[in-house]
């Protein structure tokens, strides 16, 4: 029951950040599931998983993207965001936010619930 659904700018210049959105119905970040996570996809290629915010507020990412990515919420709105700082073309991706029930948190194919998905563009 529960659904996401991400938002923010579609194109975003090299340098800069990139921040999105992801506002949540049919259940709460902080009691329904653990993990509230970001993943993308870039064009041709496989899901790369991003980070997560945990109910209890803590966070994990991705040690390819630790020191570009921070993920924060707002408790109060039921929304969780992404940022991702000085972006480059390879950051070019349809983004996704999502959560559900898994054993490895870091493996996409294990989330049960998704985001519809929004596209990122870097480009100058």
């Amino acid at each position: 029951q529960v659904q996401l659904q991400e938002s923010g700018p579609g194109l975003v210049k090299p340098s800069q950040t990139l921040s999105l959105t992801c506002t949540v119905s049919g259940g709460s970040i902080t009691t329904t599931y653990y993990a509230w996570s970001w993943i993308r996809q870039p064009p041709g290629k496989g899901l790369e998983y991003m980070g997560f915010i945990a109910f209890d507020g803590g966070t994990y990412y991705s040690p390819s993207l630790k020191s570009r990515t921070s993920i924060s919420r707002d408790t109060s709105k039921n929304q969780f965001y992404l940022q991702l700082t000085s972006v480059t073309p390879e950051d070019t991706a349809v983004y996704y936010c999502a959560t559900g029930v898994v054993y490895d948190r870091r493996n996409p194919n294990e989330y049960d619930y998704w985001g519809q998905g929004t596209q990122v563009t870097v480009s100058s």
